[in-house]
């Protein structure tokens, strides 16, 4: 039996949810178009600021204790792909492709909230590959820093940059 289409919009989404497309192979989740529209909303905020030169940590200056340190405007985009680079630093043995679709779908859920200021395209890459059957390795052990999930999500990231 063919299960209907699961519409994210990073508010409804249910442990159901979560246990139902982890279980699938390919399953047919897509982003609501109006939460993709909120994400662009908060997202064209960010490149406002950017582009006005205000300093935003993470973002155009370094991190700890280099986040006095302003990044060049070219160097920016290096910057992000560097820090997903320096945090997938997992160990062993991977994790089962339901733990990861699970991992997938709770991150785009999250991009879909217009809180973070990412691009509207990650949220869809990661439901793309998700419906595409990609599942990322990510390494069951290791972490970086107190959040617990920064080596996952990294390893995450790597797949879809």
């Amino acid at each position: 039996m063919t299960q209907a289409p699961l519409l994210l919009d990073g508010r409804s989404l249910t442990i159901a949810d979560v246990v139902r497309v982890a279980g699938e192979p390919e399953p047919a989740v897509h982003a609501d178009p109006a939460a993709l529209a909120r994400v662009a909303e908060s997202r064209a905020i960010v490149e406002t600021l950017v582009a006005r030169g205000e300093t935003m940590y993470g973002i155009n200056t370094g991190f700890g204790k280099l986040a006095n340190v302003r990044i060049p405007a070219d160097q920016l985009d290096r910057l992000q792909v560097n820090l997903i680079r320096s945090h997938a630093a997992g160990v062993g043995a991977p994790f089962e492709p339901p733990v990861v679709r699970a991992l997938m779908l709770l991150r785009a859920n999250v991009l879909l909230r217009p809180t973070s200021g990412a691009r509207p395209a990650l949220a869809e890459a990661l439901l793309a590959m998700l419906r595409a059957g990609v599942v990322p390795w990510v390494p069951e052990q290791g972490s970086v820093g107190a959040s617990g999930d920064l080596a996952p999500l990294a390893h995450l990231a790597l797949a879809p940059t």
